[in-house]
């Protein structure tokens, strides 16, 4: 199983150098960097609105709990729908960067329609649009990113990519802070300078991102190349009699790879490895509360002030930032089944603080911290996982099948959950969610365990 797999001691992309031994490649792209910078430029203007979102749909609009449920399901829902679409469209295409850069731009438009939308109605068709962007550009993108790297340094490459998206993740709902303590009305300066920001991601990804990137050839792709079969006589005498153009067309037409069937990519669910994937992501979305009910319950539970509301997402951000490399490195390294399981375990290590811990001065800060080690453990580890599973020349199809069923399934969490604290209270809502993490865990453990000794990059 990838998922398990420990990375190789020595990356296929070293170079030998004369009189100096092997160099070796940069751990990680400049392909890498560049996207990252895309995303956390984008993620502070998302983050801007996504953490006062909650506080003005229930606070300001009145919505209940089973609304905000439905809308939050709604918010995520969409996006994982239209991921399966924009991965299969980059695949088809064969211009990742295209693909992601309608995804960025879709969600950029929608920022400013934020300030024209004071009912529920309007901002749900804006985010719903909003979410639909987010769907188009994460296969791509991260299809980008592990076409540019090495198979034994998947994990650290998400792991830098995730940390610098992250790191929009804490500046944005620091500047919201900010824009709400210092202006009048703030939710609609939230809205117009977030609009600003996610324009300027745009133009990054347009001037830094290169169009195409060329899958990181494996040891036997190396080998292949380093070795070209001898030509018989008969070619070579072909060769001679073809003219020079028609050579190249030749060449050209055979370097082209195939267009890219919907047949084709509804069967990477018969790869037993991506099929198991796919299913522990469906299993552990279910129990998976959303982040937005996360910093509610934790509010309700510890009696933070409105004003500080939206610096709640800061602490998962900030834990996530300082982890998501080491636990990429280290998912390399160990086994990838290893660190996405503890990263589960953390998270219900947390519901059990919300739901019995004493009301600490500390607690907010332990279960946040719990909270961004869970996506420092997951977040980066599952895309790597996805790519050592699937050919390049399906690999944004692949990540959007496992996102699509993740995203899904966190939708129906969202509604359920919204549905069982409005009917039962928090306390058993989150009790439920709990219980059914820890079963879905042990099933996912059970599924991805290494069936045959492991192979080394």
């Amino acid at each position: 199983m990838y998922l398990a797999d420990r990375s190789a001691p020595a990356p296929e992309g070293a170079k030998t150098a004369p009189d100096r031994g092997p160099v070796r490649a940069p751990a990680v792209a400049s392909t890498v960097l560049a996207l990252g910078a895309v995303s956390m430029i984008t993620d502070i203007s998302s983050e801007m609105v996504t953490a006062v979102l909650p506080l003005y749909l229930i606070a300001g609009l009145g919505l209940s709990p089973l609304g905000f449920g439905a809308l939050d399901g709604v918010y995520n829902g969409v996006s994982a729908l239209v991921q399966l679409t924009g991965g299969h469209l980059a695949d088809r295409v064969r211009n990742h960067k295209l693909i992601a850069g309608i995804g960025y731009g879709l969600s950029a438009l929608c920022k400013p329609l934020l300030l024209f939308a004071h009912s529920l109605g309007p901002i749900s068709v804006i985010l719903t649009l909003e979410r639909t962007g987010k769907g188009l550009r994460t296969a791509p993108r991260d299809a980008l990113i592990s076409l540019s790297t090495p198979p034994e340094l998947q994990g650290r490459a998400f792991g830098v990519h995730r940390a610098m998206d992250t790191t929009g993740a804490l500046l944005g709902p620091l500047a919201a802070f900010l824009i709400l303590s210092l202006t009048v009305d703030g939710y609609d300066a939230v809205f117009g300078v977030s609009a600003c920001v996610a324009v300027l991601g745009v133009v990054v990804l347009m001037l830094f991102v290169p169009s195409g990137v060329d899958p990181v050839p494996t040891p036997s792709a190396a080998s292949a190349k380093a070795t070209p079969a001898k030509a018989t006589p008969a070619k070579a005498v072909a060769a001679k009699a073809t003219p020079a153009k028609a050579t190249a067309a030749t060449a050209r037409d055979a370097d082209r790879p195939a267009p890219v069937r919907l047949r084709d990519a509804l069967g990477l669910l018969r790869l037993p490895r991506l099929r198991n994937l796919a299913i522990c992501a469906v299993l552990l979305g279910l129990t998976t509360v959303s982040d937005a009910f996360v910093y509610l319950l934790l509010q309700r539970r510890t009696g933070i002030g409105d004003q500080w509301f939206p610096l709640m997402p800061l602490g998962t951000a900030a834990v996530f930032l300082l982890l998501a490399v080491p636990a990429g490195a280290l998912a390399d390294r160990i086994g990838r089944r290893t660190v996405f399981l503890t990263g589960h375990a953390l998270l219900l290590a947390g519901y059990a603080l919300l739901l019995w811990a004493p009301a600490w001065p500390a607690l907010p800060f332990l279960v946040l911290a719990l909270h961004g080690m869970f996506y420092a453990a997951t977040d980066g580890v599952l895309p790597a996982a996805v790519a050592a599973t699937v050919p390049g020349e399906l690999r944004a199809t692949g990540m959007a099948l496992v996102g699509t069923g993740q995203a899904l399934a966190r939708f129906g969490c969202s509604l359920a959950f919204g549905a069982a604290w409005t009917l039962w209270g928090t306390g058993p809502a989150l009790a439920a969610a709990a219980a059914g993490l820890l079963c879905c865990a042990a099933v996912a453990s059970f599924v991805l365990r290494p069936s045959a000794p492991q192979d080394t990059r």
